[in-house]
């Protein structure tokens, strides 16, 4: 028997807890929605419609409550997605950014419910932390002019291209 996850995230949405909730299953391996509790009668929220909803994301688990428009996403918090290669970076990319998301910098974004997302290739810390302090730089540089991470961008700046 698995263990439950000791710390889950919990995000908070105005409405749309359940509408996020597919969709951020419909991105990733190994992601389900486990349970849905309703709002009844007593409210406060629209009898029926979704409380809270959790779902886990690649294993790992998430709650999310349609709590009202008192709380708002920041910045001060993101998910870190680790893409294998630039094909998963130009699928999340484009499926977080669809919609109403907006492109930030070095690989941040805003999906269309106003949650950040760092969608990063596997290959960028090492390239940022290459034993050459020039190479890495260059990296650096090449990497804080993006906004989606372009890895062969950033390999051909590292190598002085």
């Amino acid at each position: 028997m698995a263990t439950p996850q000791k710390i889950t995230t919990f995000l908070w949405f105005d409405t749309q807890a359940e509408e996020a909730a597919e969709f951020y299953t419909s991105l990733f391996a190994d992601s389900k929605i486990t349970e849905v509790q309703r709002y009844g009668e007593a409210g406060p929220g629209t009898p029926g419609t979704a409380m809270v909803v959790a779902f886990q994301l690649a294993g790992q688990q998430f709650t999310a409550l349609n709590g009202g428009p008192q709380f708002t996403f920041t910045e001060a918090i993101s998910l870190y997605v680790d893409c294998e290669d630039q094909e998963e970076v130009d699928r999340l990319w484009g499926a977080l950014t669809a919609d109403g998301g907006e492109e930030s910098q070095c690989g941040w974004l805003k999906d269309r419910y106003g949650l950040s997302w760092q969608i990063i290739p596997k290959e960028l810390p090492g390239l940022l932390s290459d034993p050459d302090p020039e190479r890495a730089g260059r990296a650096m540089q090449a990497m804080l002019k993006m906004q989606k991470i372009d890895v062969a961008a950033l390999r051909e700046a590292a190598d002085g291209g």
